[in-house]
């Protein structure tokens, strides 16, 4: 037996890589032009099979160094945590999940979350997660092209701005800034993440129901939120277009973005604007959006429906601002009338919801019926005794607490804690009630 002379490690195609395919050892334009490469991405599993070779080669044979960058990220594993592999017939088809559920959902579930050489798991709950924030995207491009006046051809920003209308604007503002910043650190999980969390929360379920108001009422303030959610949408697409390329062309074809590229892909990357940072009407705002949210949370616990209007009584020591924004409690948080003074005089059998700016009392006998309710948490103070003393006698049971694993023991306490907190505040509940 003779080994063959000419045999190569497998990697040895793959190490001339960087210049053998723009044209090496000729000087082609493409060698000229692409040769060396800004950013390397790969897997950590392959550092020395194939980056270390790359740069010994790429050194060897032209004298530069092959790449800037090198970004080394982690491996997609199983939901078990194993690596995928045709042995345990545990791999993902891309092309059956792209036809589920598209190619921007697989591209934002395996960014979502992810650092620099961190495996992650994979499971199909990320991409399901992925399309509804596609179709809540999708379904905000739609309410804004349905409420745009026909002549509209781009979003030109008003002189005079409503305070919510600035507190949007400063906060795409500065995640323009912050996910550039993310993006060029390669932080790809983190820059995700944030633009997630604006256009879900501050865009679609707060800004957009801001406008609703004022695009019904017509006239010039129906203009200036339509030109904002315009502006705004433009930065969203365009931060939002390296993660997800498809929807985000899609929705720009329809966008009145005139002056601007006819592909999002070629179109100029947002920039931070000084002009637009209003930090002090954000901070204002977020106040307002403070208590709107409290006293949701507290309809909630009192299970009041949204239909429901109730008076609001709102103490606070900045009046002039919860005067000016008054109408955001009507429209967001119920209010049949709303009263502001700097100190409430009766606050007696009245629900309070209580935030950093402002204490905001509800009578009870508005928000709920009192027999009803009494009823409902009865019913509900007998299921929870149900499991407190299941949970008591099991965590009582000298058997159970010698036999089971320490994990499971400690579940069970954490049930129980969180089964007394649940009776403490039913408890709370009907003594309020009974006192009306």
């Amino acid at each position: 037996m003779k080994q063959d002379e000419d045999t190569l490690d497998t990697w040895f195609s793959s190490a001339l890589w960087p210049f053998s395919t723009l044209g090496w050892p000729n000087e082609t334009e493409d060698f000229k032009y692409f040769y060396p490469t800004n950013t390397l991405v790969t897997g950590y599993d392959i550092i020395s099979f194939w980056v270390s070779r790359m740069i010994f080669s790429a050194l060897e044979h032209t004298g530069q160094k092959p790449f800037e960058h090198v970004l080394i990220h982690g491996l997609v594993r199983d939901e078990l945590g194993r690596k995928m592999s045709k042995s345990l017939g545990n791999g993902v088809d891309p092309l059956e999940i792209i036809d589920q559920y598209g190619a921007d959902a697989l591209r934002f579930a395996l960014v979502t979350g992810n650092s620099p050489g961190n495996d992650m798991r994979w499971t199909v709950a990320k991409v399901t997660s992925a399309r509804n924030f596609a179709n809540k995207l999708w379904n905000a491009s739609r309410y804004i092209l349905m409420n745009l006046p026909e002549d509209m051809e781009k979003a030109e920003l008003p002189a005079e701005l409503p305070i919510e209308d600035k507190w949007v604007l400063s906060r795409c503002n500065r995640l323009v800034k912050e996910v550039t910043d993310n993006i060029e650190s390669f932080e790809l999980g983190i820059a995700l993440g944030k633009l997630y969390d604006f256009i879900w929360d501050t865009y679609c379920d707060w800004y957009i129901e801001l406008t609703k108001p004022r695009i019904a009422q017509g006239g010039e303030t129906a203009r200036a939120a339509q030109n904002v959610l315009v502006y705004v949408m433009r930065d969203i697409l365009k931060l939002l277009h390296p993660f997800m390329p498809f929807i985000t062309e899609e929705i720009w074809q329809s966008m009145p973005v005139a002056g601007e590229a006819e592909s999002i892909m070629v179109a100029e990357w947002s920039k931070y604007d000084e002009k637009l940072d209003f930090a002090a009407e954000e901070a204002d705002f977020t106040k307002i959006i403070d208590a709107v949210k409290a006293v949701r949370a507290k309809r909630t616990e009192l299970n009041v429906p949204p239909s429901k209007k109730v008076t609001m009584h709102i103490e606070t020591a900045e009046k002039a601002l919860f005067e000016s924004c008054a109408v955001f409690f009507e429209k967001l948080a119920g209010a049949s009338n709303v009263e502001i003074t700097e100190k409430a005089a009766d606050t007696a059998d009245m629900a309070a919801a209580v935030t950093s700016a402002a204490r905001i009392f509800m009578p009870l006998g508005e928000l709920v019926d009192t027999e009803k309710e009494l009823a409902r948490l009865e019913k509900e103070k007998k299921a929870v005794e149900k499991d407190l003393a299941f949970l008591n006698g099991k965590l009582n049971n000298e058997g159970f607490l010698a036999k089971a694993p320490a994990q499971q023991i400690e579940n069970e306490r954490a049930k129980l804690a969180k089964a007394q907190e649940k009776m403490a505040k039913i408890e709370e509940s009907i003594a309020a009630l009974k006192k009306l």
